[in-house]
Parts: C-alpha cells; sequence; structure tokens
C-alpha cells in the first residue's frame, strides 16, 4: 500500500510540475516578458486609440512591443542615440505634457511637465535637445535631457504653431502656423550694437528673429528640402503646395496640387520627390520636384495622415487612423504592398542605435 501511495504522490507530483511549466510559459507570454529586443533600427508608430507607442521590427514588419504612453499621442521623435522616444500629448491644446519612453528596456520613463506651456504637438531631436510646438501657447519650447528641463522658449504670436523642423546645429526653426495661415523663420542671431558717440560699444548678444510668411490657410505638413533649400507646405482648405525659398525668406511658387485635407508632407531622401498625405481623401499625393507635376495618387485607405519615408527612398509608411493601420508603399513600384495594424495609427519616427 505504500508503494501505492508513493507512486500516486510521485505521479501528482509530476502533474504539478507541468502545470507549473505551463503557467509560467502563459504568463510569461501574456506579460509580454518574452518580448524580443528592440532592434537597432526601429520604426516607432503612435496608436492614438490604444495610448501606446508601438516598437516595430522594419524588416519583418511584426511589434516588437507595445509601450504605454499618454492620453492623447499625435507625435513621436526619439533621440539622435536610439535610446529614448519622446511623445507630444496634445489634447488639442490643453495638454502640457511629453510622455518619454525607454527604447532598449521598452518601458515608459517618467513624464515632462511642459508647463506653463500647453499643447505640444510637433517634435523634433535636434543638438541634443528636444523641441517643440505649444499650439495653446503660441509658442516653440525646448528641453534639454541632460539637466532635465524646459531651457527656452519663444512665442511666435501665431494661431495653431503646429509642426516643427529644426536645422542639425539648432540655430534655425521653422513652424507651421495652421489657423494664421502662415510659416515662421525663427533665426539665432548674433546681434552687434553699434557704438554711442561717446565711443562705448556695448556686448554682443544672442537674439532670436522672426519671419512671418504668409502661405496656403491650413498649412499643416511641412518638409525642407534636404539641400536646405526650400520648404514645401499644403494647405487644407484649397490643397494648395506653397514653395519657399529659404534664403531669400519668400513665397517663390505655388502649385495647385488641390490636395484637400492635406495632413502631412515629406520630401524623399535624394530631394526628388515630395509625398503629401489627406486626411479627407485618405490618398498619398506623390510630386516631381523639379517639374512640380503630380507622378501618382495612391489610395491608401482611410485618414491618411504621418508619414515616414526610409533612408534610401524605396519605403514609405504612412499612418491611416480612420483603418487603424499604417500603410507600406513601395516607393518604386508606387503601390500599397502591406499593413501594419496600429489602433488609430498616426505619428511616425524612425529610432537608430549606432
Amino acid at each position: 500500500m505504500c508503494n501505492s501511495i508513493f507512486k500516486a504522490t510521485k505521479f501528482n507530483l509530476a502533474k504539478l510540475v507541468v502545470i507549473n511549466v505551463l503557467c509560467t510559459l502563459l504568463i510569461f507570454a501574456a506579460t509580454g516578458c518574452a518580448a524580443q529586443p528592440t532592434p537597432a533600427r526601429s520604426l516607432l508608430a503612435l496608436s492614438k486609440t490604444d495610448h501606446i507607442l508601438a516598437i516595430i521590427d522594419p524588416v519583418t514588419l511584426k511589434i516588437i512591443a507595445r509601450v504605454p504612453v499618454g492620453s492623447d499621442p499625435h507625435e513621436v521623435i526619439a533621440s539622435t542615440d536610439g535610446k529614448v522616444a519622446y511623445v507630444s500629448i496634445y489634447g488639442g491644446g490643453s495638454l502640457h505634457e511629453l510622455s518619454v519612453v525607454d527604447l532598449v528596456a521598452q518601458k515608459p520613463l517618467p513624464a515632462i511637465d511642459t508647463r506653463p506651456l500647453m499643447g505640444p504637438h510637433g517634435l523634433t531631436f535636434a543638438n541634443d535637445k528636444v523641441w517643440f510646438t505649444a499650439e495653446g501657447s503660441k509658442a516653440v519650447g525646448r528641453y534639454d535631457p541632460a539637466i532635465t528641463k524646459l531651457d527656452w522658449v519663444m512665442g511666435t504670436g501665431q494661431d495653431r504653431t503646429h509642426m516643427i523642423y529644426v536645422t542639425n546645429n539648432g540655430k534655425k526653426v521653422y513652424t507651421t502656423n495652421v489657423s494664421a495661415g502662415t510659416v515662421s523663420i525663427l533665426v539665432d542671431s548674433l546681434l552687434k550694437p553699434v557704438a554711442s558717440p561717446t565711443g562705448f560699444a556695448p556686448p554682443a548678444r544672442q537674439d532670436w528673429v522672426q519671419t512671418v510668411i504668409s502661405v496656403a490657410v491650413g498649412s499643416e505638413g511641412f518638409d525642407v528640402s534636404p539641400d536646405g533649400r526650400e520648404l514645401w507646405t499644403a494647405g487644407a482648405h484649397d490643397g494648395a503646395i506653397s514653395i519657399i525659398d529659404i534664403a531669400a525668406k519668400k513665397v517663390t511658387g505655388n502649385i495647385d496640387a488641390k490636395v484637400v485635407g492635406a495632413n502631412r508632407l515629406k520630401f524623399t531622401p535624394d530631394g526628388k520627390r515630395v509625398l503629401i498625405t489627406s486626411l479627407r481623401t485618405g490618398d498619398l499625393f506623390i510630386y516631381d520636384v523639379a517639374s512640380h507635376k503630380e507622378l501618382k495618387r495612391i489610395s491608401t485607405g482611410h485618414g491618411a495622415a504621418g508619414i515616414l519615408v526610409d533612408d534610401y527612398g524605396s519605403r514609405a509608411f504612412i499612418g491611416c487612423t480612420g483603418d487603424n493601420y499604417v500603410a507600406v508603399v513601395d516607393l518604386t513600384a508606387l503601390k500599397v504592398t502591406g499593413h501594419i495594424d496600429i489602433p488609430g495609427a498616426d505619428g511616425l519616427a524612425w529610432a537608430v542605435r549606432p
């Protein structure tokens, strides 16, 4: 009888071990503990519906990790070393937060409170700092991760200062001001005051000078050409493209593109083509830069928004908010070749670790 009890006990222990192993594996998978490491080159995509940042392998197009962010994420940018992502929490100009994500550990970090700057939206990372528009405050702000503080702000005085581009040295800032129908060019200038009659000259000082340029009403998405000579932006109301000569600081061209509902605009890396998305039609418009002619119009779904182009200009990723996916577009064949499921897809960015 003792032998029978021993056998039964041994059998039950074996079953318990198997059950424990299975439970552990299930919990491991369910909690994401078995997540793959973040690739050295990652595609970042925001879900406005689920309030998450998806980290995606751009080769397999598989989602590696989903990291929670704030309540109304709109744009995302990664640090130069590709280790940290910053997400603007917009709230139509009412919120005041940048969510921060550790891309290597795939976890959220403490958020940045941007107050008194309200409604952060457009984002970029330049000269080791995070630059952002503050739509609710009609301003542009800058955050220094090294000292964990906002270290600079400048008002534009323009309605809905929305998207942003900053030169690598941090000396020039470009923004679109949607409701004002303008572009702001902010330049960090060294001002040398004139000597007084007594011969005294105060020391030179740094100052920022703003030039405001009128463009198509509703201009939101924009980009600067890779050679730094032109800025293109498209107006959502009539779909017209305005072309600014950056050196002259004036509009030198207009294209009656009829990209009604224009949302985002990007140059390809070679500077030969411009891509424009339409929130209204869901189309991706492709324009030839030299001729100012439309090359192709590709239906990507509904509510085409964020645009990201790879370094070689062979693929574009389009955040289709209404269709809950990121569309993958082959820029050689000029057609949609795949989708990545992202509920309420919008802002996109690259994160590249050396």
